[in-house]
This record gives C-alpha cells, sequence and structure tokens, in this order.
C-alpha cells in the first residue's frame, strides 16, 4: 500500500476594514499573537496598510510617542485593532465606503522588518 498523507495549504493572511476597526483573520493572527499594542502605517502612493506588532518591552519603552502605540484585541480566531481615525483616512486613501459595507484584502507577512503589509489595490 502507498499512502500519500493529505497536506492541507497554508491559509492566506486576510485583512477586513470597516468603518471603525481592521480584523485580521487566523493566519494573520498568529504573527500578532504576543502583541501588547501595535503601530499602523500606510504607504499613500503604493495604497498599502502596514501593522507592527509590538512586544510589552517594545511597547511600554519611551522612545515610541504614546499616539503612535494603538490597542489589539488578540482571540483564537481572530485579532482587530479598533481605531475610526485611521479607518477614516485609510477610506480615504482607497476611496472606499466603509460606512456600510467591508472590505477584504490579502495581506503578506515581512519577516525582515516584523511587519504585516496590506495591499489594498487588490480587493478580494
Amino acid at each position: 500500500m502507498e499512502i500519500t498523507w493529505f497536506n492541507e495549504k497554508p491559509k492566506d493572511c486576510i485583512v477586513t476594514l470597516a468603518a471603525g476597526n481592521i480584523t485580521l483573520n487566523k493566519p494573520a493572527t498568529v504573527y500578532f499573537e504576543n502583541a501588547y499594542s501595535v503601530m499602523l502605517g500606510f504607504d499613500k502612493a503604493k495604497k498599502l496598510i502596514v501593522v507592527k506588532p509590538l512586544n510589552k518591552t517594545d511597547a511600554i519603552r519611551h522612545d515610541i510617542p504614546e499616539n503612535q502605540k494603538y490597542r489589539i484585541t488578540v482571540r483564537s480566531s481572530y485579532s482587530r485593532v479598533t481605531n475610526k481615525a485611521f479607518m477614516e483616512e485609510m477610506s480615504e486613501l482607497a476611496n472606499l465606503n466603509l460606512e456600510f459595507e467591508t472590505h477584504k484584502y490579502k495581506a503578506n507577512w515581512n519577516s525582515k522588518d516584523q511587519l504585516l503589509i496590506v495591499d489594498m489595490k487588490e480587493e478580494l
């Protein structure tokens, strides 16, 4: 008997943008399991959202201003960063109506810089 064991492909990191928050699916949440807070950024020219996890040591150091650190809620199957002002900025950047609808995008983990990068040019 020659058995080939099933090996499911890894799932994609998917980020959902809503009016007041960013939700990361389970595969994306893996990179934030030990995050105490996050930093949010964007590249206007390339239409990218960047999310950087901060562990507790990094988060409580005083070299990162408090107004650049945001709380992340991490659950077993998703994580969420709530920030209405940031989402309004992203809505304008990508010309999205987040008031009544959500938008999903694929994200990639940059292991060198420890960043989750969301490409808003290709909606799922």
